[in-house]
């Protein structure tokens, strides 16, 4: 299942039918200072966005539990999923921005607003949700789409053969933050306050995100034109591989983060101690952070598809064969490490499958169209999931991973499909070729 062969000696213009020739592969650093630089400033990058995103599983428990307790799980989800939805729906406006200006501007400004934001959840006060919205929910994650698509996509400038690779430890950043935020918050809020918990996590985020500010640079020249057109690369749609891959992102997505809401609110009900369910989150993310590198590895070697694929679907087997009979602790804990080992792929070669589909000049914003998707399935899939258990009974956290389950399942035998039919296509053509070959001599 090959479906990563897709780049063609020419590459179409976004705007004009005319080829141009396409970069050649001698053209991409693929290492060297500067390249790196780039590389680790976006692991940092994402330890202060991405990472602190996946720790929201601690503010959901603690947000519903005391102090925002008068207010349903479904809408304290919708924060984190506010944020979700940013994270990636803000892909067209600011993957189209990119294109054409570069992170000079995103970056610092993303920077600044992932600081400010969580200064402000810091003086959020009991019962007031719309201050949480305000803050957590859509300056975050104003914050959050400046930075993620150009953490990305900038990658795609100073790598190609490498490129999974590089992804892949920019994206195992979140793992890495998503490990240390939940276990310090979960530390901090007992002993010195809600408050300058989040406080202490926006300094760190302040460090991790001036390192990125001063390693991440563009190599090739931004376009400096920007037009309404730009915001979204229409044609895309009209490919039905990079359509498919949409659909099959939306339908993982809206799943894919139902888990670290609620894992630990799942295991409290089963009557796990405290003391433990805290960790189930961290050990999400902990075994996460090789599935964002290793996929990467293998993915450079077998090509996207063959490892994304797989990855996920097996994610979506041990969602249904381990979490839904899980009650005890060492079964909750080893579908956490499962899932967290699994699902990073999805995450960290989704970009890098984009690229083999995409031609590198409108990269950035078929990036950005296709995380719109995924954004609004982010912003519908957790407080939906809250819906099976605004009342909490096991039947309901049954059909919350029945849910979770399938629709991971389905999205990616779509996406396997897609690869499926794309191999027997360039078998095909090869085959044509080659008897176009001998003819002609």
């Amino acid at each position: 299942m090959d479906g990563d062969n897709e780049k063609k000696s020419e590459v179409q213009t976004a705007d004009s039918s005319t080829p141009v020739p396409a970069i050649q592969d001698a053209d991409f650093p693929e290492g060297g200072l500067a390249a790196w630089s780039v590389v680790w400033g976006g692991f940092f990058a994402f330890i202060a966005t991405f990472g602190v995103v996946n720790a929201y599983g601690v503010f959901q428990d603690y947000y519903t539990t005391s102090m925002m307790s008068e207010y349903s799980s479904s809408t304290i989800a919708l924060i984190g999923a506010i944020q979700l939805f940013f994270l990636y729906g803000g892909g067209p406006v600011v993957g189209r921005i990119y294109d054409a200006y570069g992170i000079s501007v995103l970056i610092p400004l993303g920077s600044f607003l992932i600081v400010f934001s969580l200064m402000m959840v810091s003086l959020v006060q009991p019962g007031k949700v719309y201050q949480l919205f305000l803050s957590q929910g859509l300056l975050f994650g104003m914050g959050l789409a400046c930075i993620f698509n150009p953490s990305l996509a900038v990658v795609g400038h100073w790598f190609r053969r490498k490129r999974a690779y590089a992804i892949g430890i920019v994206a195992s950043g979140s793992s890495v933050g998503g490990v240390f935020f939940p276990v310090m918050l979960q530390r901090l809020i007992p002993t010195v306050g809600f408050p300058w918990a989040v406080r202490s996590v926006a300094f760190i985020c302040l460090a991790c995100l001036s390192i990125s500010c001063a390693t991440m640079r563009t190599r090739l020249p931004p376009s400096r034109n920007i037009s309404l057109r730009g915001f979204f690369d229409i044609g895309g749609f009209r490919d039905w591989k990079y359509l498919s891959a949409g659909i099959a992102a939306f339908l993982v997505f809206y799943s894919l983060f139902i888990p670290y809401f609620y894992i630990q609110i799942f295991a409290d009900f089963q009557g796990i101690p405290n003391s433990y369910a805290i960790y189930l989150l961290p050990i999400i993310n902990a075994f996460g952070l090789p599935s964002r590198i290793i996929p990467g590895i293998l993915a450079d070697r077998w090509g996207c598809l063959n490892v994304l694929v797989p990855s996920t679907l097996i994610a979506s087997i041990f969602t249904l064969a381990l979490w839904l009979p899980a009650r005890t602790s060492a079964e909750i804990t080893a579908f956490s490490a499962m899932y967290g080992l699994f699902t990073g792929a999805f995450v960290s070669l989704l970009p890098a499958y984009v690229y083999t589909i995409s031609p590198l000049e409108v990269y950035g914003a078929r990036l950005g169209s296709m995380y719109l998707l995924v954004g609004i399935a982010n912003l519908v899939g957790t407080p939906t999931a809250g819906a099976f258990v605004e009342t909490v009974t096991q039947s309901g956290f049954n059909n919350l991973i029945i849910f979770t389950g399938i629709l991971m399942a389905a999205g990616s035998l779509l996406l396997g499909g897609v690869g499926v039919l794309t191999a027997l296509q360039n078998r095909r053509a090869a085959k044509a070729s080659s008897l176009a070959s001998s003819l002609s001599s």
